[in-house]
């Protein structure tokens, strides 16, 4: 098996907005690339990662399809592009004809800060999602608990997208919101044939001091009771998680909520599920 870590983020305070670094936040305002993940990655086995963007910034997504192209752990990026432009297709193609092209595998909006929670819903984000069909892309979903009905529209509306729930859609851990994410969560598993879930950014949405594994397995298991193993996936969420954790505690925490699970089924969470979803080739991790 190799592993493989199928969310995780670089990036560089210099280079875009990133003003979210502050406050709790700011001890990750300084540069993360692959030379800092390296050795995370070693500790934990983990042969292969998905580079996940976090601007809306065409400009990130081309440096990070570079960087792919000559780094062996990046086995994909999902990237961004304007949802909403009058030629997504032409976007798109540019994208996968430049340097490292071919490692473009899912494109991602952030909806959870749009001031619209039905922004999914409007006419040319639509538009723009049919594009990434005709691209045989994936689509990650970064959701809060307020956007999931229109969410839930829009995976329903669109049976031929790959889609993934990043983050379990940030349920509040902290705060003892299961309830209400799972009955949100719940209509989810119709389609399951093609939505996934990431089994990701938890740690952050618990108490940051005092977290431990226990507070996450709730989440994870009905998870995996709504999705199947086969449909939910590892993610680090490295280096935000290290508000809260390090790669090991993260690691460790997902390995002891999946105890329960065989080798097959740790196999697709920890694997199959990520090659699944973005279409990995067969030695795409390289490693």
């Amino acid at each position: 098996m190799t592993i493989i870590d199928a969310h995780h983020h670089f990036w560089d305070p210099d280079t875009g907005n990133f003003d979210w670094l502050s406050g709790p936040y700011a001890p990750l305002k300084r540069p993360f690339g692959p030379d800092d993940l390296r050795p995370s990655l070693a500790a934990a086995g983990v042969g292969a990662t998905i580079l996940v963007q976090t601007q809306a910034d065409i400009e990130e997504t081309r440096r990070f399809l570079a960087l792919a192209e000559t780094n062996d752990i990046i086995a994909g990026v999902v990237g961004w592009v304007d949802l909403c432009a009058g030629d997504v297709d032409g976007l798109l193609a540019d994208l996968k004809a430049g340097p490292g092209g071919h490692r473009l595998v899912g494109i991602r909006h952030l909806v959870q800060d749009e001031p619209d929670p039905d922004w999914l819903l409007g006419e040319a984000p639509r538009r723009g999602l049919a594009a990434v069909v005709r691209h045989g892309l994936a689509y990650d979903l970064l959701l809060r608990p307020h956007n999931l009905p229109s969410a839930l529209d829009t995976v329903a509306a669109f049976p031929d997208l790959r889609f993934v729930i990043d983050h379990l859609a940030k349920p509040d851990i902290k705060g003892g919101g299961f309830t209400r994410w799972a009955n949100l969560m719940q209509p989810f598993a119709r389609h399951r044939d093609h939505v996934w879930c990431k089994l990701s950014g938890m740690v952050t949405e618990a108490d940051w001091q005092s977290w431990r594994p226990a507070d996450l397995a709730p989440y994870v298991s009905r998870a995996l009771s709504l999705f199947g193993p086969s449909r939910c996936l590892f993610g680090s969420d490295w280096p935000v998680c290290l508000v809260a954790g390090d790669y090991a505690q993260v690691f460790d925490a997902l390995s002891q909520c999946l105890t329960g699970l065989g080798d097959a089924d740790r196999q697709w969470v920890f694997e199959g599920s990520a090659r699944a979803l973005y279409r990995l080739e067969p030695k795409g991790d390289r490693a």
